[in-house]
């Protein structure tokens, strides 16, 4: 009788999903906890989140502090490829954690850095995608840097398919090619009969021009090439 009594007594074991629940229960807080403050671990290890894209060599990260891409010179907005190589740069960092290596203020006092998304170096992703120019720097990642832009020319990628040219095959009647002196900014415009216009490209990217007549060309601000007759 006493033994029937105490397996009578004896609880019952827990069904097989209340004990999976159970398990699961601290691995989903767990992970939950985590997500929400992702932000602080991340910070923890010197990645920033990326909050906006300003153009195709500067992005803004939270705390509202902007970083150029070191060793890029992305075409300003209004000119050809400007908003292309913008929208490139925001496929790759925007709303992502970044970390800065090799950080230095340029001549305006403004941060530069060499950009990684985890490994995946950004100043390189931008170079290689052609939509930015190599910019001279010593960083230990110059010699690479440099190997992508010529890659991306010799390929024709983004500014260099688009925004280049020696010929104007859009409108061939407006031949006039205006060029300025990436020396002393000096706007000059070259005939098809000046001795350089062979060889003069004419590089929308950075502001340069076509145009269909002498006084459209003077009427920009470009003079005519000394090497003209």
């Amino acid at each position: 009788m006493g033994y029937t009594e105490n397996m009578a007594k004896k609880p019952k074991p827990l069904p097989r999903i209340t004990l999976l629940i159970l398990i699961l229960i601290p691995s989903v807080l767990l992970n939950l906890f985590f997500i929400l403050n992702q932000s602080r671990f991340k910070s923890k290890i010197g990645a920033v989140r990326v909050i906006g894209v300003i153009d195709g060599d500067t992005l803004v990260l939270e705390g509202k502090i902007k970083v150029r891409l070191r060793q890029v010179d992305a075409p300003e907005l209004l000119y050809c490829g400007g908003e292309e190589a913008k929208k490139e740069l925001e496929t790759l960092v925007t709303g992502k954690f970044v970390r800065l290596e090799e950080q230095i203020p340029d001549q305006y006092g403004r941060a530069m850095a060499l950009v990684y998304v985890g490994n995946v170096l950004i100043n390189r992703k931008m170079v290689e995608s052609g939509w930015v120019r190599y910019h001279y720097d010593i960083t230990k990642q110059a010699e690479e840097l440099k190997a992508a832009n010529e890659k991306a020319k010799v390929n024709k990628l983004g500014i260099y398919k688009i925004c280049q040219a020696k010929e104007n095959t859009q409108n061939p009647s407006c031949n006039i090619k205006g060029n300025i002196d990436k020396a002393n900014d000096k706007k000059r415009y070259y005939l098809p009969d000046c001795a350089q216009y062979a060889f003069t490209i004419v590089e929308k990217d950075v502001g340069e021009e076509w145009f269909c007549t002498e006084a459209a060309a003077r009427k920009a601000g470009y003079s005519k090439a000394e090497t003209c007759r």
